[in-house]
């Protein structure tokens, strides 16, 4: 029995699961914001202890490899390679747009186009175009949403639109075929089934080399500093 360990922590959502052989058996999630650095560990343990597995029995450790929260996925990857490094098992990275996608899936009872979307603040997101059997229709990208997004898919049927990117964007995107879900999260449930299809292929990190797909460069912005010219008059 091949048991995996799942972390999601690319949204503001952090969740942990325990699967064997595909099959769920615990899980833990929390939906505080900011809590993945205290929340991630205390979770991990909790589907431990409710599944009565130890880490020693750990197949491989799984984690949502991006684009998503810089944070979230750094804490989720540091955490995923620590354990694959103690315990020397294999890491498998699942996309957090293709886990969101899965999450969706049975919503979508039109077989419209699915359009995961994570939020990248202001008016962008992260996201890709899957047909209802979850193929590739366009790539990753991250998208700066106006009112001409999408128009060439959306002229050419429906599409739906969730994950917490696509909230903002629902005032933004108007034409009788966008369709929006509401409160759908990229989940580790999902990224414990999709890595348990990778496992079987033998489709594993390399511990050394892998890194999140971030897609964007993380900016770190320098405050300006204004300087105030003082004129002195100085008496000679």
């Amino acid at each position: 029995m091949s048991i995996i360990l799942s972390l999601e922590t690319s949204t503001h959502v952090c969740s942990v699961a325990l699967h064997a052989d595909g099959t769920l058996l615990a899980s833990a999630v929390t939906y505080r914001e900011q809590s993945h650095a205290s929340k991630l560990a205390v979770l991990i343990d909790q589907v431990l202890q409710l599944a009565d597995v130890t880490m020693a029995q750990l197949s491989a450790v799984a984690v949502s490899s991006g684009p998503g929260s810089y944070t979230g996925l750094r804490i989720g990857t540091s955490t995923a390679k620590g354990l694959c490094y103690a315990l020397n098992i294999p890491l498998i990275g699942v996309g957090a747009l293709d886990s969101l996608a899965w999450v969706a899936g049975p919503f979508n009872t039109s077989s419209a186009l699915l359009c995961p979307m994570i939020d990248a603040r202001r008016m962008e997101v992260y996201c890709q175009l899957l047909d209802a059997q979850y193929g590739v229709v366009s790539p990753v990208e991250a998208k700066v949403i106006d009112t001409e997004s999408f128009r060439a898919p959306l002229e050419a049927g429906p599409v739906l639109f969730f994950g917490n990117g696509a909230a903002k964007c629902q005032g933004v995107i108007q034409h009788k075929n966008a369709f929006f879900l509401e409160d759908v999260h990229p989940t580790a449930d999902t990224v414990g089934k999709l890595a348990w299809e990778k496992f079987q292929r033998n489709e594993t990190e390399d511990l050394v080399t892998f890194e999140p797909f971030y897609l964007k460069e993380f900016m770190i912005k320098t405050p300006v500093k204004h300087e105030i010219a003082t004129a002195v008059n100085k008496t000679v």
